[in-house]
């Protein structure tokens, strides 16, 4: 089941051209129409189901650059301002707060991680407090567990993503984007090998600068090109509950549980580093560069092999633009939660705050995370196709950084300026050869 989402309106018409197409209709492209066209250039958004349908709205709405690795944190400061403005310019909600993020451990060794990771964000201007366990339980009185300290970054924040995406989709349409609901791109055209154009279900649309924020769908749509782009794809689950205390106002991640405060007075929850991964020909193609960040990561996560894997082998890649794409055939990626996996975090949750003991599971949804080797997002031109840039693969922190991302990406399309500087985040660094290994301290 999808969790519940703001729906708005589409612009009935296709243009006939526009300086830039953004194709997919997530936080990362919403928030990168929105910057491009604050630069004064027209815009067309295309997408093939319907605005933050499918990870964007499905994510746990953390907005944090607590935790993050060292190539993000410039990113996610940045990003914690632009969601400010962006929600002021749009005059809706998106439901952001600036009520800090908390992590609790019982391990020593993870918290002297967090000590050295508090040093380095400080050099960046992000300021984190690691407490003790005094600290913790004058924080947490109600808590029934016993923890060795926290680590707690007052400036983060939180949104709603069944409100976020729509909010900053309204805000980029004041400035003159229009945007394409149930508009599949199906591929590119090139004239003298550089982008020409894109073409779409409803028709093509004349451009020099495509910019591909496809999340999940962005691998297989660069491969119809010729294009390597590695992306493995993790299905999570998460779900809200009913209404209860408020034991955090913020966001708040422990050894096993992780919440967010909802503003219905529900929590956002969902077990920590979780996930299913889908065996694909893809993965398969890719399983070498993979290799490290599955090796760090694999007590979380569970092995899937199914009908994906052969729809995957009977679809191919080289499908025709006049008719049917892949990406007509499933609109919205709408994963089953895995049951199991809500039980255990809601058992977990009201076994370490008792106070929880009468809030139910109101809800519960899957989706899919699109991840790269080293868990770093691509946001950057494609040096093979001029005219091609990317946004994609941001492996779980995609919604937290979204505003910052898809100012960068706007920078990096129009060669002005950028907003941060762009080389960890180059498409060249994954397919040079390069053995790549996560990065991500948390």
């Amino acid at each position: 089941m999808s969790p519940p989402l703001n729906r708005i309106n589409s612009d009935e018409r296709l243009p006939a051209q526009a300086d830039v197409v953004v194709i997919g209709g997530g936080v990362i492209g919403v928030s990168a129409a929105y910057h491009l066209a604050k630069k004064g250039l027209s815009v067309a958004l295309v997408e093939k189901g319907h605005v933050g349908g499918e990870q964007s709205s499905r994510n746990w709405g953390w907005c944090r650059q607590q935790g993050r690795a060292r190539e993000e944190i410039p990113l996610a400061r940045e990003a914690l301002r632009l969601w400010e403005d962006m929600q002021n310019d749009a005059g809706v909600d998106a439901g952001f707060r600036r009520t800090g993020v908390l992590f609790l451990t019982k391990s020593k060794d993870e918290l002297a991680g967090w000590e050295r990771w508090a040093a380095i964000a400080r050099e960046q201007q992000v300021h984190s407090t690691v407490l003790t366990p005094a600290e913790v339980a004058e924080r947490m009185p109600g808590n029934a567990d016993q923890w060795v300290g926290g680590l707690h970054t007052p400036s983060d924040g939180r949104a709603e993503p069944s409100m976020a995406v729509p909010a900053l989709a309204t805000a980029a349409r004041k400035h003159g984007v229009t945007i394409h609901q149930g508009c599949a791109a199906r591929g590119l055209e090139t004239t003298g090998g550089k982008v020409s154009a894109v073409v779409t279900e409803k028709g093509t649309i004349r451009t020099q600068a495509v910019l591909l924020s496809g999340g999940a769908w962005s691998s297989l749509f660069c491969r119809r090109h010729g294009i390597e782009l590695p992306i493995g794809l993790v299905n999570a689950t998460a779900c809200r509950t009913t209404p209860g205390p408020e034991i955090t106002s913020g966001a708040l991640g422990t050894d096993l549980y992780c919440i967010r405060r909802r503003l219905d007075g529900g929590f956002t929850l969902a077990l920590r580093n979780r996930g299913t991964v889908e065996l694909s020909p893809d993965l398969f193609r890719y399983a070498w560069t993979f290799w490290p960040t599955y090796q760090h990561r694999k007590n979380g996560l569970k092995l899937s092999f199914g009908k994906p894997f052969f729809d995957q082998i009977m679809r191919g890649t080289g499908w025709s633009f006049d008719k049917p794409s892949p990406f007509e055939t499933e609109r919205v990626r709408d994963p089953a939660p895995d049951m199991s996996l809500v039980n255990a975090a809601l058992a977990s949750l009201i076994k370490s705050n008792p106070e929880l003991k009468e809030i139910k599971i109101a809800e519960a949804w899957g989706g899919t995370i699109d991840c790269t080797p080293d868990t770093i997002p691509v946001i950057s031109p494609v040096d093979a196709l001029p005219g091609f840039f990317l946004a994609t693969g941001f492996s779980g922190h995609g919604f937290g950084i979204g505003p910052a991302a898809g100012k960068l990406a706007a920078d990096i399309v129009t060669g002005s300026t950028p907003l941060v500087d762009p080389a960890a985040y180059s498409h060249k660094r994954m397919i040079d050869g390069r053995r790549l290994a996560p990065v991500s301290p948390f």
